[in-house]
């Protein structure tokens, strides 16, 4: 259990600038309204974050669902891709192509949509992504050359189905890479 300790008086800068004083984190719900901000100003009384001790809130909610969506499509456009390809080059070839392709396409959508507040700037958010295009190019690859030294008779299909499944979980990695990292807010990248 977390002993709660009053700390010092949470103030925002817009309480600052009314000349609003809060002694009592319960007195910045008072003026601010809403369960989601009472928990804001507890949190950094006890030393837990935000995110910790609230619920999904709807813009979070709202990036995970796009990047749901976003990601839904991109993993099915580029197996398709893959597998178009696939019948003129080597599984390592046809998933360079296709998956520089979807991932220019993948990053704006969510530069766009998910994390449409970010004031990253498109050429940051295109080269963030290009350090996680690395880690899936050769996640993706290693498990389709895998797949293929153990089963060197797989279809393309069978390969296009590994290569999906392994983009599932290069997707997890590139969310929470984004959101903390390429897409931060710049106070929330200091730390």
């Amino acid at each position: 259990m977390v002993a709660r300790s009053l700390g010092p008086p949470v103030a925002t800068p817009r309480d600052a600038a009314a000349g609003r004083r809060h002694d009592h984190p319960r007195d910045a719900f008072r003026h601010h309204g809403g369960p989601f901000r009472h928990r804001r100003a507890s949190c950094a009384c006890i030393g837990e974050s935000p995110q910790a001790a609230a619920p999904l809130a709807g813009e979070e909610k709202w990036e995970v669902g796009c990047f749901i969506a976003i990601g839904v499509l991109s993993t099915v456009g580029q197996a398709l891709l893959y597998w178009l390809l696939r019948g003129w080059w080597t599984p390592a070839v046809a998933n360079l192509v296709s998956l520089s392709v979807l991932t220019v396409l993948n990053t704006e959508a969510n530069r766009r949509l998910t994390f449409r507040h970010s004031t990253t700037p498109p050429v940051r958010a295109h080269l963030g992504a290009g350090g996680l295009f690395v880690l899936g190019y050769l996640v993706t690859s290693g498990a389709v050359l895998w797949f293929k030294w153990l089963d060197p008779g797989a279809s393309p299909v069978a390969e296009t189905v590994v290569l999906a499944t392994a983009s599932v979980a290069v997707t997890c990695v590139r969310f929470v890479v984004l959101r903390l990292a390429v897409f931060a807010a710049p106070r929330d990248r200091d730390r």
